[in-house]
């Protein structure tokens, strides 16, 4: 097998997509404290306890082989009044604590501030719809009056909500889980759906990752 680290999470390749090894190795992801949430490829099809990788979005179109398995790691809050400001995650990197990461589907991580200013955008509004990376670079684009080539799905959105006379959609919150795994662990990723673009709030299992506590997760 082949790890690749990546910060909070891991990427694992499994050599000729045994289904049986996969199986081993998700026997013993799934007894680690450290663990908080398994995807697996698609091809190998379900597995209790882990949510298929086009849940996440990590099935595309590139000729790259892709990880049979994506490890997500524990996150946890270390005591502050807001824990998306003071959570600690596992990683596999070599920082230090302190030095910063990200990786993982701990809120902390999925939760950024983002901000923009000029005439093409609202003055003092806050924006209460999730926005991502891709989204940015619609949002620009549309602002020069570009239109770019789609390549795959995962193209982003136009943030016309924060735009003088702009539209605004509506957003609503769902929730995945997996089947539980012989220990009762089960794989739950929350998200909200704006348009056609999916955003991921949280990802784990309950109680091990930051944002997805016993409450949060039903």
């Amino acid at each position: 097998m082949v790890v690749a680290a990546n910060g909070g999470s891991d990427l694992v390749y499994v050599p000729g997509k045994d289904r049986a090894l996969v199986q081993r190795v998700l026997d013993i992801l799934l007894a680690q404290d450290y663990v908080s949430g398994l995807f697996v490829d698609d091809d190998l099809g379900a597995f209790p306890g882990t949510l298929p990788m086009s849940a996440i979005n990590l099935i595309g179109s590139t000729q790259m082989p892709r990880p049979s398995i994506v490890v997500n790691f524990r996150s946890w809050s270390s005591g502050c009044e807001r824990p998306t400001t003071c959570s600690v995650e596992v990683a596999d990197a070599v920082l230090r604590q302190g030095q910063g990461m990200h990786g993982s589907l701990g809120r902390a991580d999925t939760m950024n501030f983002m901000a923009a200013i000029g005439p093409d955008f609202k003055a003092g509004y806050a924006d209460a719809l999730p926005v991502s990376n891709a989204d940015v670079g619609m949002t620009i684009a549309h602002l020069l009056d570009l239109q770019p080539s789609a390549v795959g799905k995962l193209t982003g959105r136009v943030m016309s909500e924060a735009m003088p006379n702009g539209t605004e959609a509506t957003s609503s919150e769902e929730k995945m889980s997996s089947e539980p795994a012989a220990n009762g662990l089960q794989t739950v990723v929350k998200f909200q759906q704006v348009l056609t673009q999916r955003y991921f709030d949280v990802g784990g299992f309950v109680g091990r990752t930051v944002g997805l506590d016993a409450e949060a997760g039903k």
